[in-house]
């Protein structure tokens, strides 16, 4: 089966549709796939369910999506970095599902795992409990929160093979390891891509069995808050 692609629209082409879900790697700006999100902001699908842990910035990231109101809802942890996400929101034009980021990572996780869903303590006693199913385990109250499952998963890793195995890198080996498992199709852009073998076998965070498609990508290192002092 063809797992390389010359390019993001290539690799994206025949599974967009029009109200998908999708997840998306990353943290803040670190490990996200960028050029597939170029690439959907550019086929112009709409009423997407989006699952990351944050939303990019207002010209950046997943904020690419949101320019042309592309996202009808965001399932995430964080999004106080984008001003066009909260008019948005205000404005009733996009919906939220705020998850505790190690729920959404572990939801992201079972449903890759085929666990249909899981009780944890993490939101007993606050809004993110509402609606939920609470249960008692051992004197403790628990509730129950569903595994995800998408049409499609977007992942970025540091090096990849033509058989789609990945080896992420640092920060971006936050929330893409579980992405890469809970999407019906998965297609990852890497920075380096080899030939099967030349990669460690015990260092490959997401074997190829997950990844249908994959690219490699030019990447923009941005940092999504420089702070600096004087010397």
């Amino acid at each position: 089966m063809k797992k390389v692609y010359e390019s993001a629209d290539e690799a994206l082409d025949g599974i967009l549709f029009d109200s998908m879900t999708i997840a998306a790697g990353g943290f803040g700006l670190c490990g996200i796939p960028e050029n597939l999100i170029s690439a959907i902001k550019k086929s112009g699908v709409k009423g997407l369910t989006v699952a990351s842990n944050n939303a990019g910035v207002d010209d950046f990231g997943l904020g690419l999506l949101l320019q042309d109101k592309q996202i009808k809802k965001m399932m995430s942890s964080y999004v106080g970095e984008n001003d066009l996400f909260m008019q948005q929101y205000l404005a009733g034009d996009l919906e939220i599902e705020f998850n505790p980021q190690g729920t959404l990572a572990e939801r992201m996780r079972a449903g890759g795992a085929g666990i249909p869903g899981f009780y944890t303590k993490t939101g007993v006693g606050t809004e993110v409990a509402e609606g939920k199913e609470h249960k008692e385990f051992d004197g403790k109250t628990y509730i129950l929160e569903r595994g995800i499952v998408t049409d499609l998963s977007i992942v970025k890793a540091w090096k990849g093979d033509t058989s789609g195995n990945l080896i992420y890198r640092k920060t971006a080996q936050n929330f893409n390891p579980m992405v890469a498992t809970c999407g019906k199709i998965t297609v990852a852009e890497v920075e380096e891509l080899v030939d099967v073998g030349e990669l460690d076998p015990a260092s490959i965070d997401t074997p190829g069995i997950y990844v249908q498609r994959i690219i490699k990508g030019a990447h923009e290192k941005r940092i999504e808050q420089r702070t600096t002092r004087a010397a």
